[in-house]
């Protein structure tokens, strides 16, 4: 728990950037910590990013912060004591609720970074984020194991399942193991959007949903996914083909305020025409989806 503790401690430091002018207004000299980053989300009602920096094994909160639908975040520079900040050994950028009563940062710790001199580069892969998802890969294969007969009546390119094929299928992704505050969730993107195939964090267990499967009690093989059978909503019709389309794992925060996929998208690819017994591969999409910048003091 120790090391836990001083691991988020540092991340926070890292994301709040100071300048080398001091601010004696009162009895407190501040210093300006600045973040540049891009391809952070608009987060909608209800939630906002806050900075922290690590300090002596304790996060310190640097200031909370929205983005706007083009990507432009609401302030870059904050003032922070100065003491506090020189003594900050990383920095921590999170997702809370807004507004938010608990002062302790939550658990959806998206990028970090550590101080070198003074500045951090932040990404998903230091201490307490997500992870590395730089080798991040994983196959699918195309099935509809939850018809009503369960036999094959030729309709298998109506459903996505992650994994081998096999009886049972198997797991087959290469994904980092997620931390409290995050959650895997696969998507198929439809003539009118992106559709859930469920949440998961187990690679070898069924995920949270069979909205649109064929039936409530044959929920399907060991593995995540769907079959698109039913409740399909407006703008989707029937039947409703995987092939050609966006199949996609995303990172998502949890909890989670939109229906739409999160900015972290570790895999993607669009399906062929393979079904079962044949397995499809996902392409690595970290470089398109993961957010950059740093922060300096």
């Amino acid at each position: 728990m120790k090391k836990y503790l001083a691991l988020i401690a540092a991340a926070t430091l890292t994301f709040t950037s100071c300048s080398n002018d001091d601010d004696n207004s009162g009895n407190t000299t501040t210093r300006n910590l600045t973040i540049d980053l891009q391809g952070l989300e608009d987060l909608g009602n209800g939630f906002a990013y806050e900075g922290w920096i690590m300090v002596n094994g304790s996060p310190v909160t640097t200031g909370v912060f929205t983005v706007d639908d083009s990507g432009n975040l609401s302030q870059t520079t904050f003032a922070v004591d100065a003491a506090t900040l020189d003594a900050a050994t990383a920095f921590i950028l999170t997702i809370e609720p807004s507004p938010d009563t608990d002062p302790a940062p939550a658990d959806s710790k998206y990028i970090a970074g550590e101080f070198t001199n003074d500045t951090a580069s932040l990404t998903t892969d230091f201490g307490p984020a997500p992870g590395d998802f730089t080798n991040a890969s994983g196959s699918y294969f195309l099935r509809t194991p939850t018809d009503e007969t369960g036999m094959n009546n030729g309709n298998d390119t109506n459903g996505v399942w992650f994994g081998l094929p096999g009886m049972p299928p198997t797991a087959d992704f290469n994904l980092p193991t997620l931390p409290a505050g995050w959650v895997y969730e696969g998507w198929v993107v439809g003539d009118a959007g992106p559709l859930s195939t469920g949440t998961f964090s187990d690679f070898s267990t069924q995920d949270s949903g069979n909205g649109f499967s064929g039936t409530q009690n044959n929920v399907g093989p060991p593995v995540p996914g769907e079959d698109f059978f039913n409740n399909l909503p407006a703008g989707e019709s029937l039947p409703f083909s995987v092939v050609g389309r966006n199949v996609v794992i995303t990172v998502e925060p949890v909890p989670d305020n939109s229906p739409a996929p999160f900015t972290l998208k570790p895999l993607a690819s669009i399906a062929g025409t393979d079904t079962a017994p044949n397995s499809q591969s996902f392409n690595n999409n970290v470089a398109n989806s993961f957010p950059t910048g740093s922060v300096s003091r």
